[in-house]
């Protein structure tokens, strides 16, 4: 008897299980998607602020990777805003230019838009943005990349890039009120929380979490300056180059500061034929002179194969 009212039991919970309500996966957003779904708010908050709506979707599509990203899903932070001083709302915690860094969380994604708007109406640093026209998008994301919004010093050409890429300048002049279809787009431009975004040549990629590009046939300092709106000494000064080096295709050049260490997980680093200290440096985003201290070596101390090269703390005792 017992043993018949759990079989039962057994075959009421099978039965039961079976009309639960399949689950819905996360959907994942084109940039195409993104824009029609979230102009209206950047065109809304144009004619409320006078921040060009174009600028608005650029940088959600940017921050956010089409609303793909963490902060996004989790956090309704569409545009990357930290918390900072003044923020007594809800936190969320995520990697960013350091490791756990504090943002905002928001309950939908209108009080994210209303927010960056009153992010740059509010703080005196953007203050100057408004003496433009709404119609002068590169002005906007040129000004932007001053006033220190972003750290990546190719910011401002990303913000250019999705603009002409999309056509979203459409959306400054007036013309268009909400409800207006999106765009004619391209596929995706990157993968989640780790996008890549094409320049006008070349696709930057991160490495221990510094922007880099490789060079490529024909390629020289003027020619990536201006391509990647880089002040003339960056390029050579972050990879510790100097006036008479010439640029090699496959050459890796970042486009911000080296680290001191490598990223976790790479702890040293065999030498192989043809390795120098400085190619192993550009290897793993790390400063030169960092390398050479670490391993206990006056700069330009040759190294041989088989060798271990420490990058992420100083060479042990037993090792020397």
């Amino acid at each position: 008897m017992k043993f018949r009212y759990i079989l039962v039991l057994l075959l009421f919970s099978a039965g039961c299980s079976t009309t639960r309500a399949p689950v819905t996966p996360l959907r994942s957003l084109t940039a195409q998607q993104y824009i029609k779904e979230y102009k209206d708010l950047a065109i809304q908050e144009m004619n409320r602020t006078g921040i060009p709506a174009s600028i608005t979707l650029a940088q959600g599509l940017l921050e956010s990777d089409y609303g793909n990203s963490r902060l996004a899903k989790e956090a309704n932070n569409h545009f990357g805003i930290k918390c900072h001083d003044d923020w007594d709302g809800k936190k969320i915690y995520h990697d960013d230019d350091r490791r756990n860094e504090c943002f905002r969380r928001y309950k939908d994604v209108y009080q994210s838009y209303k927010d960056h708007s009153k992010f740059l109406t509010s703080a005196k640093r953007y203050a100057f943005l408004f003496d433009y026209d709404r119609t002068e998008y590169k002005k906007w994301a040129r000004g932007l990349k001053k006033a220190g919004y972003a750290t990546s010093p190719t910011y401002a050409s990303k913000l250019i890039n999705l603009i002409e890429r999309y056509q979203l300048d459409q959306y400054d002049k007036n013309r268009y009120s909400a409800g207006t279809s999106g765009t004619s787009g391209r596929s995706r431009l990157g993968d989640v929380d780790n996008y890549r975004i094409s320049a006008q040549k070349h696709t930057v990629r991160k490495r221990n979490r510094i922007e880099y590009i490789r060079v490529k046939e024909g390629d020289t300092f003027k020619s990536l300056n201006e391509e990647l709106n880089l002040l003339p000494w960056e390029l050579k000064k972050y990879n510790e180059l100097d006036d008479t080096t010439q640029l090699k295709p496959g050459q890796i050049l970042y486009l911000q500061p080296k680290r001191n260490k490598a990223a976790r997980g790479y702890d040293f680093h065999i030498v192989k034929e043809g390795d120098t200290m400085y190619s192993i440096a550009q290897l793993y985003g790390i400063k030169l002179e960092e390398l050479y201290e670490k391993n206990h070596m006056k700069k330009g101390e040759e190294i041989n194969p088989g060798q271990k090269i420490w990058l992420r703390k100083e060479k042990p005792e037993e090792d020397k």
